[in-house]
């Protein structure tokens, strides 16, 4: 039999299994609080359990752990770590520190299969989903690592699912793993603290709105379907209109807005032509814009704006009523941008 980790089940999976040797509901608390907050490493240090129990667990499942491999810190406090999986395959995960709170963003996939020209893990193609405990143990393992050195500035504040593959494609595991990232007596992120970044699946927003309300960002880039089907080949499948219309049944207020992510590529998507095209698009929806001037790598052509061609293009948003905010690029001395770790580990 094939041993479970504890790690990826939920608190109903581990109520159904302690029934049945008759163990009380509160039992499952008391593993998700040694697992999540206690943070442990063996089934047997879990000594408010009887012994009986924690051979019943035993018996079922381990506490498995991703183990760190590499660490690469930026002059701008940025962090990204390549972890290594049981059957040796390699993720990344970064930290991000901003002012008085750190976010960490986790991967979701081992590689990617949509295929987006931008990015590098996508080109590194795809080898499998991640299992929801290897989702949770990079949360896990990052608090580990800071709380040592926290030194009051706090531990993980937010999350962010923008990591290596696509998290709407790897959907039943991302679904179970945040609603375990949610545990009040857990890891205790609230849903607006945890936001997830899709290319555009739409059918699976809408399930993803039904089920959960954690915070929305969508990887748009362009504004008109022609162009944002040469950058990602998800718009074939899902347009611009399918990708609208999916958004307008996600639970989002004026306090609470979806993200457009917006990458911004010179001489590709930065015109104020483009600009235009994207007030329009997103008319009276509850969005805010997020601008993303190309993060430059060697492997790939694309190329940054320069920094006033950013300037015109915010400007035009702003006078046009648009929320925008524009990302300062983190890490750019260490392989921050996603895939560039792991493929950099693995031409050595």
């Amino acid at each position: 039999m094939n041993k479970l980790n504890l790690k990826g089940m939920t608190r109903q999976e581990l109520v159904e299994r302690l029934a049945g040797i008759g163990k009380e509901r509160y039992r499952a608390d008391q593993v998700i609080r040694w697992l999540h907050l206690q943070r442990i490493r063996d089934i047997d240090e879990m000594n408010n359990l009887s012994k009986l129990c924690r051979k019943h667990l035993q018996d079922f499942s381990y506490i498995g752990q991703i183990e760190l491999v590499k660490e690469e810190l930026s002059q701008d406090g940025t962090r990204k770590f390549l972890f290594k999986l049981e059957d040796e395959h390699t993720i990344e995960t970064v930290l991000i520190a901003e002012k008085s709170r750190l976010t960490l963003c986790i991967s979701t996939q081992v590689g990617c299969r949509m295929g987006c020209r931008f990015c590098l893990t996508g080109g590194s193609g795809f080898e499998r989903q991640l299992s929801t405990a290897e989702i949770v143990d990079q949360v896990i393992q990052v608090a580990e690592i800071v709380a040592p050195e926290s030194q009051g500035r706090g531990t993980i504040s937010n999350i962010v699912m923008m990591g290596m593959g696509e998290p709407l494609d790897n959907f039943t595991e991302v679904v179970k793993a945040l609603e375990i990232l949610m545990y009040d007596d857990g890891l205790q992120f609230s849903n607006r603290r945890l936001t997830l970044s899709t290319c555009g699946l739409a059918p699976e927003i809408i399930e993803l709105g039904k089920l959960t309300h954690v915070s929305l960002a969508i990887s748009l880039n362009a504004a008109d379907d022609i162009l944002r089907s040469e950058l990602m080949p998800v718009n074939r499948r899902y347009n611009l209109d399918a990708l609208l219309d999916a958004c307008r049944t996600y639970p989002a207020t004026n306090q609470r807005r979806i993200t457009f992510e917006y990458i911004l590529f010179a001489g590709l998507n930065d015109s104020l032509e483009d600009a235009g095209r994207l007030v329009e698009l997103v008319g009276n929806l509850p969005v805010k814009i997020n601008l993303i001037p190309f993060n430059e790598h060697p492997e790939l052509s694309f190329k940054r704006p320069d920094h006033q061609r950013i300037v015109d293009f915010v400007d035009f948003l702003q006078r046009h009523k648009v929320m925008v905010m524009t990302r300062r690029s983190k890490g750019a001395d260490i392989s921050a941008a996603c895939g560039q770790l792991r493929a950099a580990e693995a031409t050595v």
